[in-house]
């Protein structure tokens, strides 16, 4: 079932989300609805807070990216032996971040239409549970880093609008305003603020 995204200027977007206990109801069925909407939408993550729920989880797809980039352009993104993931974090925390760090345009479902240049590390060490609630601690880097990280973020109540420079932001503000209140073309559904 695919859900609704919402909108840059939504509350919820700001909010720290709250851990997911393994008996939240309708858990499967929450997770499977995100991936439909994340693929339907052609994004490559996307966070519980994004479709309205206030809780840590959310879905990371890089295989796509991976696949559908040329040679160089895997060099520039991916570490050798990296092809992505297609995954599914609950509860994740971040616990070891590189020094080493990148710069690369970032954008986000919920504010179509905007892309911003964004440094973040190079790689992130995280620990989260997967749907079975099975617990790991793995490395990412590259491109699964950073949209690991950005998706992270959004259960912080975080937005890449965040790391940018206050400049940068004000002349964004019109932009944000349309936004938010849905004058912007999309081809997925949203919830606006308006």
């Amino acid at each position: 079932m695919k859900m609704p995204i919402l909108s840059y200027g939504h509350p919820i977007l700001k909010q720290r989300c709250v851990e997911v206990p393994q008996t939240y109801p309708g858990l499967d069925d929450l997770i499977d609805a995100m991936w439909e909407t994340m693929y339907n939408a052609n994004g490559c993550g996307l966070a519980a807070p994004q479709v309205g729920r206030a809780i840590r989880l959310f879905v990371v797809n890089s295989k796509s990216t991976y696949e559908h980039m040329g040679a160089s352009d895997r060099r520039h993104y991916f570490n050798p032996g990296d092809t992505g993931i297609v995954k599914t974090f609950i509860n994740a925390s971040i616990v070891e971040r590189s020094e080493t760090t990148w710069q690369d345009d970032e954008g986000c479902l919920s504010i179509p239409g905007l892309q911003q240049a964004v440094t973040r590390p190079w790689s992130v060490t995280v620990e989260y549970y997967d749907r079975n609630f099975q617990k790991y601690q793995e490395t990412f880097s590259g491109a699964t880093a950073r949209m690991v990280q950005h998706e992270f973020d959004h259960t912080e109540g975080i937005l890449f609008l965040n790391y940018l420079k206050p400049l940068t932001r004000r002349l964004l503000e019109g932009k944000l305003k349309k936004i938010a209140k849905g004058q912007v073309a999309v081809r997925y559904p949203m919830v606006f603020c308006k």
